[in-house]
């Protein structure tokens, strides 16, 4: 049983897993874009994750924090240089893993890893202006148009009942006349 182990050990021992996990989180950094195996694209999200939210906030702890798990400088740059914009105002869920089948030596589930503010073809909130949202109204004024007019007779209609049924009150003047 598996209880309470979270981390896909993917075969390797802990120095060289930390090792691919770091050049595989520079590679996508720099390129935007990798491709892997599922197994290790799932480990990737888990481990850059983390790193994108600390490279909200740039302060000096945050870059070393980064570095020490990255350990590339240009890397860590390029994070808070041009990443951590892009992606200040998401609470969450940088990466996006996309499967793409078997490869065709092993037979081994690949994956695309992207990061998801830097893709175009899924960017909903680009370069596209915003649709006009339409109102439910819009489509009630041909029935106001229709019935318009007979809803003005009715309400003349009602003023003189309600006139008729109003009760006349006294006045002085009409005491005074009786």
């Amino acid at each position: 049983m598996r209880h309470g182990k979270k981390t896909n050990h993917l075969g390797r021992k802990t120095a060289h897993r930390k090792a691919m996990l770091a050049n595989m989180a520079c590679s996508l950094i720099e390129h935007k874009r990798i491709n892997t195996t599922v197994a290790k694209a799932k480990a990737l999200k888990v481990f850059v994750e983390p790193l994108v939210t600390k490279s909200k906030a740039d302060t000096t702890h945050n870059r070393r924090i980064v570095f020490s798990k990255l350990r590339s400088k240009e890397a860590v740059s390029e994070l808070f240089r041009e990443v951590a914009p892009k992606v200040g105002d998401r609470p969450g869920g940088y990466t996006r893993v996309i499967k793409l089948g078997s490869r065709l030596g092993d037979a081994a589930e690949m994956a695309l890893v992207e990061l998801v503010d830097f893709n175009e073809t899924y960017n909903v909130g680009g370069d596209k202006p915003k649709k006009k949202k339409s109102t439910r109204r819009a489509g009630k004024k041909k029935a106001d148009e229709t019935t318009a007019q007979p809803e003005a007779t009715k309400t003349e209609s009602k003023k003189e009942e309600s006139k008729a049924e109003e009760p006349k009150t006294d006045t002085k003047e009409d005491k005074k006349e009786e």
